[in-house]
C-alpha cells in the first residue's frame, strides 16, 4: 500500500499492492495494520472503521456533499469495485487556508484506488460508468439527526463533475443543500 498526498492537507490517495497473473488479480483492499503502517504517521488520532457501506448507481447519479456534523463526524475510505466515478472532497474546515477548495480523484474498478477523507470535509461522487458499485468504510456509525451537506450543483466550488447539466441525476435531499456561501461551518482546523 501506498499513500500519496494531495494538494489538501489531509487528503490522501491510497495505492493498494495488486498481484496479477494470468487467473486475474489480488489485492487487500484493507488491512490495519498495513493502514496504520502508511497512514498513521500523518494522522492527529487512530482511526478505527466501525461501519461499510456500498451503493450501486447509474451513469449520471450524483450523490453528495455530504457530512456529519459533530459530535457524529466522519473518517471515510472511499473506492469504487465496479465502474469509474469521480470522487470529491470539499474542504470545510474553519481556519483552514484550503477551506471551500476540493480535491477530485477518479477512481475506477481498474486503478483500485482508495480515497481517504477525514472529518471536516464534504464528500460526494459523480458516476462516470453505465453502473458503478461504490463502497466506503467510516470511523462513526450513521446519525440521521447529524446529516448535513452543502450543494453538489455550488458552481463557486469549481468542481468539473464530468456530468452534462442535462445528465444529472440527484436525491431531493440532495437538491435542498445550502450553497458554501450560505454555509456556517461547525468543523475546525
Amino acid at each position: 500500500m501506498e499513500c500519496q498526498p494531495t494538494a489538501i492537507d489531509g487528503l490522501y490517495i491510497i495505492q493498494p499492492r495488486i498481484f496479477e497473473d494470468s487467473r486475474g488479480y489480488f489485492f487487500e483492499s484493507f488491512s490495519q495494520k498495513e493502514f496504520n503502517r502508511v497512514l498513521g504517521p500523518h494522522l492527529t488520532e487512530e482511526i478505527r472503521f466501525v461501519q461499510d457501506n456500498e451503493s450501486m448507481s447509474s451513469y449520471g447519479v450524483m450523490r453528495g456533499l455530504h457530512f456529519q456534523r459533530p459530535p457524529f463526524t466522519q473518517t471515510k475510505l472511499v473506492r469504487c469495485v465496479r465502474g469509474s466515478v469521480l470522487d470529491v472532497a470539499v474542504d470545510l474546515r474553519k481556519g483552514s487556508t484550503t477551506y471551500g477548495q476540493h480535491v477530485a480523484v477518479e477512481l475506477t474498478e481498474h486503478n483500485h484506488l482508495q480515497f481517504f477523507i477525514p472529518k471536516g470535509f464534504a464528500h460526494g461522487f459523480a458516476v462516470l460508468s453505465e453502473t458503478a458499485v461504490f463502497q466506503y468504510k467510516c470511523d462513526e456509525f450513521y446519525h440521521p439527526e447529524a446529516d448535513g451537506g452543502i450543494a453538489i450543483t455550488d458552481t463557486s466550488l469549481g468542481i468539473d463533475w464530468k456530468i452534462p447539466a442535462q445528465d444529472a441525476i440527484l436525491s431531493e435531499k440532495d437538491k435542498k443543500h445550502p450553497l458554501l456561501s450560505e454555509f456556517i461551518t461547525p468543523f475546525t482546523l
